[in-house]
């Protein structure tokens, strides 16, 4: 079954998983196998007047709705492009008097998509959003209760003259919100700042270690002429050579946890049992809870002792994050990889998470060199578990090669600035924002390298010079969150 665009794959029923995707032909890693633009999106309640309503971009200065007054916009070419999505939602709004929550702004969008289009095969879509899982028989207590909740503001905000839906109905679309909202991130790929429904992607089975990525593109609204626009949508692309015949998966969540871990967080927010290869044989497992091996092997109770200590901190250090006290994290990290060092083994998850924060937030806090030194033990550990085209493993290598050039360490920092580019040009493509910043790192630091080993002495007068001339570039506060994970779910 194939439509506008999606010649390249077909749904056929994957035995034991319900329907799936299935390549109709060869793809290479790096290939795009479809690009889908929403079937409805929103941005989230938190982001709605930092964030342009019709790309997701963050913008310093926006446009605002001059109805409603509560969507904003680049300019107009993005507030023309959305007026078909906001017309019913923008008087709507006014009506109620103010805008509901972004579960429910969404469950109108596709509503309104309905009354004008029907619910049958969208263009270019596999299948309806009738046909799309909602698992709403699979819902806790909690679940149903605030499934209750958002049907009751759903029908607040339904204005009464638009097509009147029943009950039953209003619940299969949020629970298909619920299962398959797609998180949809600024430019940088860096912060989620949305969500959105896209019923192809919604077909592609989950796996651990999948053969393809899903990455989030703005599109681009800035040429001269319009014809040139392209629009927001996502990118299934391939990881590795995937042949005619094979299918085509995911990862719903981050490979960076043991594989019980990883079918828990499956089974409470997917509804299924992961049976993946490398949940079935445990494969990485032994690498994530690894010890230090050697002469004194730790006890298990010693072992048992730190990893509850890390877990305890991990806590601490996410509350004081939360608050914004920086110094406070570095002692927590500093203080936790004393304990964690002479006990865990380079690859232990417990230990890489400790790294990682450390890293992040004295860079943050400008202490380069300390921060290199973590970022350069956390990109070690995760080559060795993580798929080598990974977008999550690319992201790490960039932060630890920014890291590097910032400590003065050229040849390391271009190092890790080269491979990150490698890895993000397989999963984001040449044209992605973060690949072309990266790629200006990289003729940047290629430059400053060249320098460094003609002449070490004037290479570092010259950076004390620049650096005193110009401010240092801050890196980006910490965020709380890791990189937005695949899917969205209401917490």
């Amino acid at each position: 079954m194939t439509k506008g665009g999606m010649e390249s794959v077909e749904v056929f029923t994957s035995e034991g998983k319900g329907r799936g995707l299935k390549a109709q032909k060869e793809f290479l890693p790096g290939d795009v196998i479809f690009a889908e633009p929403a079937y409805a999106a929103v941005v989230f309640d938190s982001l709605t007047n930092v964030i342009c309503h019709t790309c997701f971009k963050r913008q310093e200065r926006l446009h605002r709705c001059g109805q409603c007054k509560f969507a904003y916009y680049c300019d107009r070419t993005c507030q023309r492009a959305a007026w078909l999505n906001h017309k019913n939602e923008c008087s709507a709004i006014k009506k109620h008097g103010k805008a509901p929550t972004e579960n429910i702004r969404l469950a109108a969008r596709i509503m309104w998509k309905i009354e004008r289009e029907g619910s049958g095969l969208a263009e270019g879509c596999l299948v309806s959003i009738d046909d799309l899982q909602n698992h709403v028989d699979s819902f806790g207590e909690e679940e149903k209760k605030e499934l209750r909740a958002d049907v009751e503001s759903f029908l607040e905000f339904w204005p009464s003259q638009s097509q009147q839906f029943g009950m039953q109905y209003i619940s299969h679309i949020f629970g298909v919100i619920s299962c398959n909202g797609f998180t949809l991130s600024d430019q940088r790929g860096l912060q989620a700042v949305g969500v959105g429904i896209f019923p192809n992607l919604c077909q592609a089975n989950h796996d651990c270690w999948p053969n393809c990525t899903v990455i989030f593109n703005n599109g681009n609204h800035e040429a001269v002429r319009s014809m040139f626009h392209t629009q927001m949508r996502i990118e299934l692309r391939a990881l590795s050579k995937i042949s005619p015949g094979d299918e085509l998966t995911v990862s719903y969540v981050d490979f960076l946890n043991v594989s019980e871990e990883r079918r828990k967080q499956l089974k409470k927010q997917y509804y299924f049992d992961c049976t993946c290869e490398h949940c079935k044989k445990q494969i990485k497992d032994d690498l994530m809870l690894a010890v230090k091996e050697g002469e004194s092997k730790p006890s298990a109770e010693t072992v048992k002792e730190v990893i509850q200590f890390s877990k305890d901190t991990l806590e601490k250090i996410n509350k004081a994050r939360m608050e914004g006290l920086y110094h406070e994290v570095v002692k927590l990290c500093r203080e936790c990889l004393k304990k964690q060092e002479p006990v865990l083994g380079d690859t232990n998850i417990y230990l890489l998470r400790i790294l990682s924060i450390a890293s992040e937030v004295l860079s943050y806090l400008q202490m380069f060199e300390e921060a290199a030194d973590y970022a350069k033990r956390m990109v070690d550990g995760y080559l060795k578990i993580y798929h080598p085209n990974n977008a999550q493993l690319g992201m790490a290598v960039m932060r630890a090669g920014v890291t590097h050039w910032h400590a003065g360490l050229i040849e390391a920092g271009h190092g890790l600035i080269c491979k990150a580019y490698a890895i993000l040009l397989i999963t984001h493509g040449p044209s992605h924002p973060i690949t072309k910043d990266l790629e200006v790192m990289r003729v940047q630091t290629e430059m400053e390298l060249r320098m460094f080993q003609q002449n070490e002495f004037m290479y570092y007068k010259m950076r004390e010079a620049a650096l005193k001339n110009q401010k240092i570039q801050v890196m980006p506060e910490p965020s709380n969150e890791t990189t937005p994970s695949l899917f969205h779910k209401k917490e």
